[in-house]
């Protein structure tokens, strides 16, 4: 399809991408801003594959265009690609918006955890984080589960949207090809990771092992906790326990640094890498 001009920044066919950043704190219901040229290949990619995500509409800078072709040409003809110029897509989006590159997408389908771990392999690789509120964090944890071949990220409903387009950018659109779900509590979590057979390991700075010396098993389950408290002491006195060395001094990693270390020692372990 070709790309439609849009000179009024007003006009309806492009209204979800107007005041982006106050629609980010009030929410899209259900939709989602995929933002910049790797996400937007993502998009693309999970499009294409019939996966969980589609999306509706794109809007570009005009002169982004054409190095975007070959990006383009991985959506159907059906997803309307609206171009403007520098001023306009700045009064659209209500700031500069210097990366020219947005679409509109939506999720097919949510998901329980107890039937995202149903689908996973015999030899799995989950993710679980319970209650991170930094997009930053969430971002970085589903780039970190991406890069180590990680199945499946969980998090409990205490965790920000990691479609919040913040997230999804720091994510280098891995939240669009990661599976994840984003529901329940702490608790169903856990009881569905055991249930399934996962051998769970929480970090911990009071870890019982240091992460280098976690045993593999073919189902692996790494939990991380909020930002600066951590694992609540009930979860970890239900579960198995990891540390990351350090030098002293410092209290703990923050929450995707550590997730990334452990998951590189987790995936080593297992011969993901």
């Amino acid at each position: 399809m070709e790309p439609v001009r849009i000179a009024d920044a007003d006009d309806p066919r492009i209204a979800e991408f107007r005041s982006i950043r106050e629609r980010d704190l009030t929410g899209r219901e259900g939709r989602f801003i995929a933002e910049g040229t790797v996400v937007l290949r993502m998009l693309a990619g999970a499009h294409r594959k019939g996966g969980d995500f589609v999306a509706e509409k794109i809007l570009l800078l005009e002169n982004r265009v054409a190095g975007l072709r070959e990006i383009l040409a991985g959506f159907p003809d059906d997803v309307p690609v609206y171009v403007a110029s520098a001023e306009v897509l700045d009064r659209i989006a209500g700031f500069h918006l210097h990366r020219g590159v947005l679409a509109l997408g939506w999720r097919r389908q949510e998901r329980s955890p107890a039937d995202l771990i149903a689908g996973l392999p015999e030899k799995a690789l989950v993710v679980a984080a319970f209650g991170i509120s930094n997009h930053d964090n969430i971002g970085s944890i589903f780039r970190n589960a991406a890069a180590f071949g990680a199945d499946a990220v969980l998090l409990d409903q205490a965790c920000c949207d990691p479609l919040y387009r913040k997230a999804l950018r720091v994510s280098v659109g891995a939240v669009l090809s990661v599976p994840f779900v984003r529901s329940g509590t702490m608790n169903d979590i856990l009881a569905a990771l055991t249930g399934s057979g996962f051998a769970v390991w929480g970090l911990s700075p009071a870890g019982a092992l240091e992460i280098r010396d976690v045993p593999a098993s073919g189902r692996m389950a790494l939990i991380t906790g909020t930002e600066g408290e951590g694992l609540p002491a009930d979860i970890l006195s239900r579960i198995q326990t990891a540390r990351i060395a350090q030098a002293p001094g410092l209290d703990s990693l923050n929450a995707a640094t550590a997730t990334g270390i452990a998951l590189y020692e987790i995936a080593m372990a297992q011969g993901r890498l």
